[in-house]
């Protein structure tokens, strides 16, 4: 456990402790508070690693690699998809608490939406068919 993992617990800790002194009354504002700070550490953690994968592509380019390797691991993909539900829950509480079913929709949606983007530009070709022996030409890709 990181130093981050125990700050994170003794604000669980003290949160817990304060719903019990406050009563159920306060419940959703401590809740509401205690996941803000559980956003902004996960919006910490996602912002160093992007800086650092930039940080990186930058290093490529200055060594002179023609242009920055794309990086497709399996662990990037798992913790979209992790980050892509964790988000998921918020949003679609969001979305059903104040448009009802046309609020759900369009939140998932936007899920649905981001994850195809996500998808199309880790495995190109994946929304795009071959043509295979139609004519023979420069492009292979179907109009």
């Amino acid at each position: 456990m990181d130093a981050q993992d125990t700050d994170l617990k003794k604000e669980l800790d003290a949160t817990l402790h304060a719903r019990r002194e406050l009563g159920e009354e306060y419940e959703s504002a401590l809740v509401d508070s205690f996941l803000e700070k559980v956003d902004q550490r996960i919006d910490g953690t996602v912002e160093r690693r992007v800086r650092r994968q930039l940080a990186e592509q930058q290093l490529q380019v200055a060594r002179g690699s023609r242009s920055p390797k794309a990086t497709d691991s399996w662990g990037e993909r798992f913790g979209f998809g992790i980050v892509s539900l964790v988000l998921a829950v918020p949003l679609s509480a969001i979305g059903g608490g104040v448009a009802h079913l046309p609020g759900l929709i369009v939140a998932w949606a936007g899920i649905v939406g981001v994850n195809a983007v996500q998808a199309a530009r880790t495995t190109p070709g994946l929304f795009g068919r071959m043509r295979h022996g139609a004519r023979s030409g420069g492009n292979d890709w179907e109009e």
